[in-house]
């Protein structure tokens, strides 16, 4: 057995070409290139012209089980790593692409040491000498099954960046987007390209820190167990839109390394906020059918009219609004000015009872919301304009510190008995339509109360 049989290879590279022959420390050619192939990921065998094996790394020696000693020297696979049957086919068409362009793509069942077969994807190529002509053949291969899962995860990463009905974004380890596929680019507002190396912070308004927070939580610890929702504020040229995204996240990690390197991380979500909302308004509805039922069913058990319109009140303020104030007709056949009935305290949440003293006059101005709601005889929101300051519930009579207002008009038999107003302070949202919904509901119960409390005073009432 010759000297380059023991060592897995023959000397590629002379004495007088070793380029680094002038420097005391270089290593020599046939050292280098062995080296070389040992440490490459796929197995590797060379065929010389008349097809005798000259070159056989590890990872071949680890899918066959043949040792390079064992290997190298030998004519073609016949005899120990392929069956009889097939050892000319596979010599012929390994060494036919000695005579034709380019690279040629087979697949052959070898022979393993221990007598199993293993199904083997090879990709070889002629090997041309220094007068041009045909000198051998390098054959890379693998087995299939880890080639198809190769191919199987390229594919599935290609097919994430580009076609998922899902956003996908990979994160450096500065929380900056390397990679963006469509439907993200278009949730986050902006090119696939564009995005790329931008802060969060330049895309999303509010809720980036929760989003930045989860990101390092996942570079440092690893996946979390389930999916979180975010709800973020995204700037966009039509304004600030509120989203919330059903988010996963994987850390990336090198497997090139031995020991695990973040490389950043996988952030994958969906934007589930037509959803969410719909889920938030049912659970809203539900509670405030609960607390009308409730409200009914207390103020049925109070002996005193008022009692009940004040009771029905303060179920309907249970994460609805802060303040509630009543003013009432003095008079209802000539119109005449509004009086502050009930209200809820005006320094501290409470419940809403009955003005101390008697019914007071309210002074309000013309234009006043409570003044257009009385004279629609519908509902009517109002808020304070940005700036004002507590000066707006001042100036309306309100207590302090609201900015929202929902003006209600109380309405039995046909006749307007006054209104009722709602109140937000800043903390909260502005009224919207459903809130208007509900309470005009609130509004129907509070008015009937009020009607039988006149009737039950006297026609002077």
């Amino acid at each position: 057995m010759s000297a380059s049989r023991s060592t897995g290879t023959t000397d590629a590279v002379g004495p007088d070409e070793d380029p680094g022959r002038d420097h005391p420390a270089a290593i020599p050619g046939t050292r280098l290139l062995a080296a070389l192939l040992d440490g490459m990921d796929a197995a590797l065998c060379a065929f010389d012209a008349h097809g005798t094996i000259t070159h056989w790394n590890r990872e071949a020696e680890r899918i066959l089980g043949w040792s390079a000693a064992e290997a190298v020297g030998r004519r073609g696979f016949a005899g120990w790593a392929v069956r009889s049957a097939d050892a000319g086919d596979v010599q012929g068409r390994l060494l036919s692409v000695m005579d034709a362009p380019g690279r040629q793509v087979h697949e052959f069942a070898l022979l393993r040491k221990d007598g199993g077969r293993v199904l083997v994807r090879t990709q070889s190529s002629g090997v041309r000498g220094e007068d041009g002509k045909p000198a051998g053949v390098y054959c890379a291969f693998s087995e299939v099954h880890a080639q198809i899962d190769l191919e199987r995860s390229i594919a599935l990463s290609e097919a994430l960046f580009e076609d998922a009905s899902w956003g996908v974004v990979a994160v450096d380890v500065d929380l900056r987007p390397t990679v963006v596929n469509a439907y993200a680019a278009r949730a986050l507002g902006g090119g696939r390209t564009t995005l790329l190396g931008r802060p969060l912070g330049e895309l999303i308004v509010q809720g980036v820190e929760d989003l930045e927070s989860a990101l390092q939580h996942v570079l440092a610890e690893g996946a979390p167990p389930a999916p979180a929702e975010l709800w973020v504020t995204l700037r966009t040229a039509d304004g600030d839109r509120r989203r919330c995204w059903r988010s996963g996240f994987l850390r990336l990690a090198s497997p090139l390394a031995e020991e695990p390197v973040p490389l950043g991380v996988g952030w994958l979500f969906r934007d589930v906020t037509a959803a969410k909302l719909a889920e938030q308004d049912a659970d809203r509805v539900r509670f405030r059918a609960k607390q009308l039922h409730r409200a009914a069913r207390q103020a049925a058990e109070c002996e005193d009219p008022m009692e009940a319109a004040t009771t029905s009140l303060d179920y309907a303020l249970a994460g609805f609004a802060d303040h509630v104030v009543v003013d009432l007709l003095a008079d209802l056949a000539a119109g005449e000015r509004l009086v502050r009935a009930a209200a809820t305290p005006s320094d501290a949440p409470g419940p809403c009872l009955p003005v101390s003293g008697g019914p007071l006059p309210v002074r309000y101005a013309p234009g006043h919301p409570a003044l257009q709601a009385v004279e629609r005889e519908g509902s009517v929101r109002a808020a304070a304009p940005a700036g004002a300051g507590g000066a707006w519930s001042v100036e309306h009579q309100w207590p302090d510190g609201s900015v929202h207002a929902l003006c209600v008009v109380l309405r039995s038999r046909g006749r307007t008995l006054g209104v009722v107003t709602f109140l937000r302070a800043a903390n909260r949202s502005a009224f919207e339509r459903s809130d208007v919904t509900y309470a005009e509901s609130v509004a129907a119960r509070v008015a009937t109360a009020v009607d039988l409390a006149r009737l039950t005073a006297g026609p002077d009432a």
